[in-house]
Order: C-alpha cells, then structure tokens, then sequence
C-alpha cells in the first residue's frame, strides 16, 4: 500500500493549519493588540503597565526623562526626570495615569502604538514585548531652566507665573515654563503609596496656587493693557482705522457709571488725542475703552475668537490648553447669566473686567503679529522615533488662524517696536524684544497681573513670547526684564 499520498496530504494539511494559526496569532497580537490590552475585562493591564520600559523624552540632544529597573516586582521600572519641576508642564508625569506628553503619546512610550507592533509582529508573537518609542521636544533645555529661574525669582511668594516662546514660522514651542511646579519624581511609579499621597497634596494645592495646573498653558489670568494688540487689529478691521489715525485719548466716562475710566497718566499722547501708533505705545486706556465702546462686547469676543480664544488649543493628542475668553456674559452670584453691559465692554477693551487669557494664548497673538498676520499651530513633539532609530512621526508646521492682513501685522509690529523705543517699556531698550505691556488689577488684596507681549528680534522677528508673573508693580517694570533675559538664552541658539 502506498502510503505517500496520505502523508503529503496531513503534512499538507498541518501547514496549512499553522499557517492560519500564525496569522490568527499575528493578528490578535499585532493588528487587535490594542484593543485587547485596553479592554475593561483585561486585569492584566494593570499589572503589566509597570514591567516594561517607556520610552525616553529628550529635548536640544538632552534626555530628561527615562525608565530606571526598580530591582521590585511591581514595579519593575520606575520612571526618572531630570529637573523634574522645570519641565513638568510639558512633560507632565506618569505613574499609570499621566498628564503632559507622557498622556499624548502614552502608546508610542508605551511600546504599544499599533505603528511599533505591528512593525515588531514576530517579537510580539514569540512573547518579547515591545520597545516604547522616543519622544524628541522642541524645547530649548537652557532656556526653559533661565525661564524657570526667572519666574521663581521675581514672582511674588504664594502667587503665580508662566512664560511661553515660541517659533513663529513653526509654532513650536521653546518654553513652556511655569513658577510654581511640582517635581512628577515625586509621583512617579517607584514612590508607590507614598506617591499617590503626594499627588492628593498637588491635587488639592494651597490658595490660588495649584501646582498641577501649570500657568504657561493651562492657566488663565487678566491680560491687562497686554490685550490691546486684540482690540487694536480688531478695531482695524471693523472701524476703519489704522496707525496713523488720530484718535481721542483724553477723558472716558464710562456710559452706566458716569466713572471716568482712567489713563495711568494724562499727558503726552494721552492728553486728549494723538495716533492710534502713540495711544498703544503710551497704553492709553481710555482709547481702547471707546474702541471696545465703538464695535460692541459681541465683535470684540468675535474677533477674539479669530486669535484662538474661545476654544482650548490642542498642541498634542489630548493636550490641550485653558480656555481663553471674552464673555459676552457671565454668570452671577445667583447662578442667573448676566450680560456684559457696556462699561464692562470698556474695561474689557483694556483686557480687564472678564477677559481671560493664558500666557500661550498671548503668544499666539504675538506670532500672528510678527509672523506677516498668520499663526501657526501650537505644538511640543518635534519627532518620534521607534529603538531602531526609524521615524515614526515628524511635526508637520500647520497654519492654525490669520485672523489679520500682512498690512495690518506690519502696523501692530511697529506700534510694538514704539512702545520699547518711547511708550510705557522704555527700560528695556537694547534687550532686542518689541512688545506690549500688560498690568491687570486682580481685584482687592491680590496683587496685579504684570505681563509683557512680543516678539525677538525686534528686526525680521523669529520667535513670539509671553510673560507674566504676579505681584505689586507693572508689567514694564517687572515681567518685560524677565522676557528680556529669556529670549537672551533663546537667541543663543
């Protein structure tokens, strides 16, 4: 009897039944390895989040952030960061929840992105786990340590500061610092029950300062006479003026009041008129409260809104800033919703009364302004990249807005350049920044809000940046020396 026949066709058929059993393996553990790992009904997530490697994050050729063996069990790594308070507002922390890029790339860090296992199938397939990628920032390490410094050192004790730059051809942010932070050491995997009592304390925080909540991009404050750049391309566009017009800066009496609304000082360009180009360099604030007067709190909120505010920006998957705002209304202490009236769209012209703004959202009006009327998108993640040094993602610069002409930008660029040169910032001269102060009272016993707005180099300008810290004081005197001496370090580079 020939037995040839019946062996080929089992030999046959047992190919046949581990190739399908290859292909149902390299499918649930490849193409539906996601899904399954984060499955409710998957306890092993878990358990195994902390016995695999994340990936590093680096920023300027710098590791700042790694996966050290913890000699435990569980966790078997635990997660390290360099200068852990300096750059927690981007990277945010990690310890199975996470915040920052650690939670906007969590999957690629992870190793378990579909775009690493499904390039890694086999190792997945033979039980080896895969490798988290890298993550590369577009932050300037020096810079955000100078802009870390600067705000601890001149923000007042129990208050608060941020700063941002940016890259205005790119949207790339170079700073992104906050005073005060928090170290995510702290919080990290290896800190276990005494970790997750830390990060109550951080949670709950003291008066106004919250430590999770960074003050570059997820916090909000009154942006004071800073706003004027808004209210400014706004009234360009929808009352017909420009930097040459001669408009009134003398005496405002408010229209519900009868209260004059006040200038800082009452003479010079502020003594009763003058171009627009001096009423923004000596911040005259009874101009911009008849402009805001003029269009109505409705188009100032609208026009706004063509900068970003309104909205939270996304500068990573699932990072996103504070919402900045000009409300139309607002709601009272009996929870009924309250129309701006009109003295309240004076003051909301100077970026007072319920105008809000974080420091990114400011720098984005300084990009636009210094970037031909166009803003970029926003972003952090300059690359990724798997262990194998492939490339699985490259930032791509995006125009998010250009909510002003070419025209219109290069007038606002030159009212900022006069605000150094003669107006309210005269004391940083030869510092290489142009810009617009900001002072914003925050209400009895707390103290102002000091900003300064702008751009660097004051000629053909690369990069938009926005300070403020809080104390007693202006924003010229107080927040425009620390931008100085950022940009300094930026402009370094």
């Amino acid at each position: 009897m020939n037995m040839d026949k019946p062996v080929r066709r089992v030999a046959i058929f047992a190919l046949l039944l581990f190739f399908a059993l290859m292909v149902q393996v390299n499918y649930v553990q490849g193409s539906q390895a996601e899904n399954l790992r984060t499955d409710a009904n998957n306890s092993r997530q878990f358990t195994e989040v902390f016995n695999s490697p994340r990936g590093q994050i680096s920023a300027g050729g710098e590791v700042l952030v790694t996966s050290k063996p913890t000699g435990k069990d569980n966790p078997a790594y635990g997660r390290s960061y360099k200068d852990g308070p300096v750059f927690a507002p981007v990277t945010g922390f990690f310890n199975g929840g996470a915040t920052g890029v650690e939670r906007a790339y969590n999957s690629l860090l992870s190793g378990k992105d579909k775009r690493i296992t499904q390039q890694r199938w086999f190792d997945t397939f033979i039980g080896k786990p895969a490798e988290g990628a890298n993550l590369e920032l577009s932050i300037d390490p020096e810079a955000q340590r100078a802009a870390y410094q600067l705000l601890k050192a001149k923000t007042s004790p129990g208050r608060r500061g941020g700063a941002v730059v940016m890259d205005v051809r790119t949207g790339a942010l170079k700073v992104a610092a906050s005073w005060p932070s928090f170290d995510p050491n702290e919080v990290a995997p290896q800190q276990g029950e005494k970790g997750a009592k830390r990060l109550e304390q951080l949670d709950d925080g003291e008066g106004v300062v919250k430590p999770l909540v960074d003050n570059a991009l997820s916090q909000t404050f009154p942006p004071g006479s800073s706003f004027k750049a808004v209210t400014t391309v706004a009234a360009m566009q929808e009352l017909g003026i420009e930097s040459s017009s001669v408009i009134q800066t003398g005496q405002l009496i408010l229209p519900e009041s009868g209260r004059p609304l006040p200038n800082s000082h009452d003479s010079g360009s502020c003594a009763g008129t003058a171009p627009l180009r001096g009423a923004f360099a000596e911040s005259c604030n009874t101009s911009f409260g008849k402009m805001a007067l003029d269009m109505g709190i409705q188009q100032l909120s609208d026009s706004s809104g063509k900068f970003g505010f309104g909205k939270r920006i996304e500068l990573e998957p699932d990072m996103y800033s504070a919402e900045s705002s000009v409300p139309v209304s607002y709601t009272g202490p009996d929870g009924k919703t309250i129309p701006t009236g009109q003295d309240g769209t004076a003051r909301s012209g100077i970026g007072q009364e319920n105008v809000r703004a974080t420091p990114l959202q400011m720098a984005m009006v300084a990009a636009g302004i210094a970037n031909k009327g166009k803003i970029m998108s926003p972003y952090v993640v300059e690359k990724v990249r798997a262990k194998d040094q492939s490339e699985l993602y490259s930032a791509k610069p995006e125009e998010f807005a250009q909510p002003m002409t070419r025209g219109q930008a290069q007038q606002l660029e030159d009212m900022m350049r006069a605000v150094v040169s003669e107006g309210t910032a005269t004391n940083l001269r030869g510092m290489r920044i142009a810009g617009k102060t900001g002072t914003a009272e925050q209400g009895p016993g707390n103290p102002n809000a000091r900003w300064f707005v702008g751009f660097s180099p004051v000629d053909n300008p690369r990069y938009a940046f926005a300070v403020m810290t809080e104390g007693p004081g202006s924003g010229g005197a107080d927040a425009g020396p620390v931008a100085g001496a950022i940009m300094a370090k930026v402009l370094q580079k």
